[in-house]
């Protein structure tokens, strides 16, 4: 049976509309959102998701359960779609761009949905109030080495927040740390500097203190090993034990998203096929750049599916 990975997007992939098209067209998914409604019943997931505004989709307080849900409706579909048409392969591993490695963790059935929703709820907050305590931004810097930006953040006090792919590299820090690092990169031989738009610095020492009461939430959340592997970003290795999970659930809101290295370690496990579930085609977009030989479906509407040809 072939071999193949889930991945699950991150905050970013946001966009009005998302999710409608599962909704209303597949039980499986439409059951996901009905759930969500009643676990977060003062919040709107649906109205957030279906209608907007973006502008109060994109706060990083709903954003991140939005996109969680959207996604693992989108699984749900799948799930579906595979099973109504007497499809299958082998789901080796599961792996998401930090919001979604707790996507990840659902589809493997690591931890419930309802937990999940919780605790992703909590998380957007918790990251949202660090930001508004500790100002921050990020920004994607093109075309420069990594020893090189390490070396620039030595001096600016930026922080590097993702390994994205080769030649993309995103940092983190306070709006001041942000710019002079692009200053110096550009001077220095950089092709591109570009800011995010972004609430807060990220993947960085100023989310300490948003780890610290996540891992207060974390320990209320009951986790289980998984038969599929799940690929931290915190470390780009396979974790199965729950206290490894959660520490690296911690650990990532303030250390460097592996991206690149996650890729690469499931690929080393006989993997060429991936699945980017939920909204946007960002991961895509990465996996060709880490290695153009990958083959990756997006499952993000029904017409993914319906022209979804897997043996």
């Amino acid at each position: 049976m072939q071999k193949v990975a889930y991945l699950f997007p991150g905050q970013g992939a946001q966009y009005v509309g998302m999710g409608k098209d599962f909704y209303e067209n597949c039980a499986d998914a439409r059951d996901i959102f009905n759930e969500a409604e009643e676990i977060l019943p003062d919040l709107g997931i649906k109205r957030l998701c279906f209608e907007g505004p973006i502008e109060e989709l994109t706060q990083t307080a709903n954003s991140q359960v939005c996109i969680l849900v959207t996604s693992i409706a989108a699984h749900k579909a799948l799930s579906s779609w595979l099973l109504a048409h007497g499809k299958g392969f082998e789901v080796v591993a599961c792996a998401g761009l930090s919001l979604g490695e707790l996507t990840a963790l659902v589809s493997a059935g690591s931890i419930n949905f309802q937990d999940a929703v919780q605790l992703v709820r909590r998380r957007g907050e918790l990251m949202e109030e660090a930001s508004i305590k500790n100002p921050g931004t990020m920004a994607s810097v093109i075309g420069f080495s990594l020893k090189g930006l390490r070396e620039v953040c030595a001096v600016s006090g930026a922080e590097i927040a993702n390994l994205n792919c080769p030649g993309q590299i995103v940092i983190s820090g306070t709006k001041e740390s942000v710019q002079k690092t692009i200053t110096i990169s550009m001077e220095r031989g950089a092709k591109r500097a570009i800011p995010l738009n972004v609430s807060g610095g990220f993947h960085s020492s100023l989310m300490e203190g948003a780890s610290r009461l996540l891992r207060i939430e974390l320990d209320k959340v009951q986790f289980s090993v998984s038969e599929i592997g799940i690929v931290s970003n915190a470390t780009a290795g396979y974790e199965k034990i729950p206290e490894e999970i959660k520490e690296n659930l911690v650990k990532q809101l303030y250390s460097p998203v592996r991206w690149e290295e996650s890729v690469r370690e499931i690929v080393a496990q006989g993997v060429d096929t991936f699945f980017e579930i939920g909204p946007g085609k960002v991961l895509k977009g990465l996996l060709r750049r880490i290695d153009s030989k990958l083959k990756v479906y997006n499952i993000e509407k029904m017409e993914d599916l319906d022209n979804l040809d897997v043996s």
